[in-house]
């Protein structure tokens, strides 16, 4: 069976697009994660961060699944959902749609090149929660906002939220950024422990000035990714939290795959978040499904201007 599919990434999150609306290729839910499993793997022809199978919704203008590379599902995948958002909105002729995700319906729309060139989507990240319990995170309060964790840490303050992917973030010096703190903190909830069950993202922020964060972060099921979507919502809503930006002001995100920019916004005690970024196109090919090999292939010309968008973006971490 030939499969096709389009290698796409957000903020340098890679994917593999597999779209189901008018294709049906049988798949079943051990076949998903053994197809991530092997086409996702950096060995092989293609090798990405993960697969987005787009299908038909009853309750939206389609649906999204999100499968990381060790055949694993996310909930949900911000830099996923703009590249999801685009091809769903073009498919359709529009320039906005809705995606149905694991858990929530959420907003999808075109907007002004973020960069010259450079196709951007702003996707709606929610819903929000504090509550460990949607983590989960196993300790004996019912939230954690800027709070040490003597089991991680005796240094950082953390904060954990659901959006709805687990998120346990800390706001950090260089000397942090350039230490292994991150990597073992990480591996540590990550593998068999007390306080996360299921695992989370963990991500480093480095405040850069008002209105300007770096964001590094440990994708569950992935590891160090050049960008995880909701993590760098979380980071802005954190930065707000605190007082470092505001409730409704553009925040710009820089990560080691680019940047994006978010708005935090509030109503009614709920945070609702616009991550802004770009959605590029890779290449189009035809898969065969048997040796998982490339078997034809069309190039983008898209990644040259996002190559200029890096750029900048290195230009201002330097």
């Amino acid at each position: 069976m030939m499969i096709e599919l389009i290698k796409c990434h957000g903020s340098g999150n890679d994917f593999l697009l597999i779209d189901e609306m008018d294709q049906d290729y049988g798949f079943t839910e051990d076949s998903r994660a053994a197809l991530a499993l092997t086409i996702c793997d950096r060995n092989t022809d293609l090798g990405a961060d993960g697969i987005l199978f787009i299908l038909n919704s009853k309750v939206a203008d389609a649906r999204m699944r999100v499968f990381n590379s060790d055949g694993s599902e996310a909930s949900m995948c911000g830099n996923g959902l703009r590249c999801a958002g685009r091809y769903i909105c073009e498919k359709l002729g529009v320039e906005e749609a809705v995606v149905e995700t694991m858990k929530a319906n959420l907003q999808v729309k075109k907007e002004a090149d973020i960069y010259p060139g450079v196709p951007t989507y702003n996707v709606e990240i929610s819903p929000v929660s504090f509550q460990l319990k949607d983590l989960p995170l196993q300790l004996e309060q019912s939230e954690l906002i800027q709070e040490k964790v003597p089991a991680l840490s005796n240094e950082l303050l953390f904060t954990a939220l659901a959006v709805p992917n687990p998120h346990l973030v800390a706001i950090v010096g260089q000397e942090h950024i350039d230490s292994d703190l991150q990597k073992q903190l990480s591996e540590k909830v990550n593998g068999p422990n007390e306080l996360f069950p299921d695992g989370v993202n963990v991500s480093f922020i480095k405040i850069l000035e008002k209105g300007k964060i770096y964001v590094r972060t440990f994708e569950r099921g992935v590891g160090f990714t050049n960008a995880c979507g909701t993590a760098m919502s979380s980071s802005c809503l954190v930065t707000c939290l605190i007082g470092e930006n505001q409730v409704g002001d553009t925040i710009s995100v820089y990560n080691n795959g680019g940047m994006v920019r978010c708005v935090v916004h509030r109503k009614h005690n709920q945070y609702t978040i616009d991550l802004v970024g770009n959605a590029t196109y890779m290449y189009k090919a035809k898969v065969d499904s048997e040796t998982n090999k490339i078997v034809e292939k069309k190039e983008y010309n898209e990644q040259k201007a996002y190559n200029n968008l890096q750029e900048h973006a290195q230009s201002v971490l330097a």
